[in-house]
């Protein structure tokens, strides 16, 4: 997997460009990355209603939950889908509009320095081992392209205690950093 530092893209990936975003702050430096969760209607998986969502094209009146949200200015960087799938919304140079009110080490204001990767999941539900296999893919090209990430990947609940929960019990970090720990190689995944 390798990112394109001058689009700020994946390469081969699927775009599908989100108006929520906007210039980072001048000589800021991407240095944290944001594990959220999400699920459109909650715990239905699959449908193109997430794309939606991060377009400000989601249909208000297609279910009750949509009502509620369908006005939210949102995006993430990129969702990686329960098959593996990674769809990006907004290049990785650019700020998107996913950790809110946050701080992370002191900092605030996380989207102006972090990448905000969305797992199409709940709080509850374990992922899928696609999802932390290219969730392991995405994450070594990002501190390829951006080192100053170093170990720095959290939660959107650890950046927003109180505020969010995602993304939850179902996300199994030890999978993860063991994923990110070893000397894998993409032809072994």
């Amino acid at each position: 997997m390798k990112i394109n530092p001058s689009t700020g893209l994946l390469q081969n990936g699927k775009h599908v460009p989100s108006p929520n975003c906007d210039a980072r702050p001048e000589e800021t430096e991407i240095s944290l990355i944001v594990i959220h969760s999400i699920s459109l209607p909650p715990g239905r998986y699959g449908g193109d209603e997430i794309e939606q969502f991060f377009q400000n094209r989601l249909d208000k009146d297609a279910h009750p939950y949509f009502a509620e949200i369908h006005e939210l200015k949102v995006s993430a960087h990129v969702l990686i889908k329960r098959s593996g799938e990674i769809v990006q919304f907004v290049p990785f140079h650019q700020r998107a509009w996913h950790a809110g009110v946050s701080s992370y080490n002191g900092r605030e204001r996380c989207n102006d320095f972090s990448v905000g990767i969305e797992l199409e999941g709940t709080d509850t539900e374990p992922f899928e081992e696609e999802q932390y296999q290219q969730l392991a893919r995405l994450i070594r090209a990002l501190r390829d392209t951006w080192p100053a990430i170093g170990d720095n990947i959290t939660g959107h609940c650890d950046i927003a205690p109180g505020r969010k929960t995602d993304p939850g019990s179902g996300f199994d970090w030890q999978r993860l950093n063991q994923l990110l720990d070893s000397n894998f190689s993409e032809k072994t995944l």
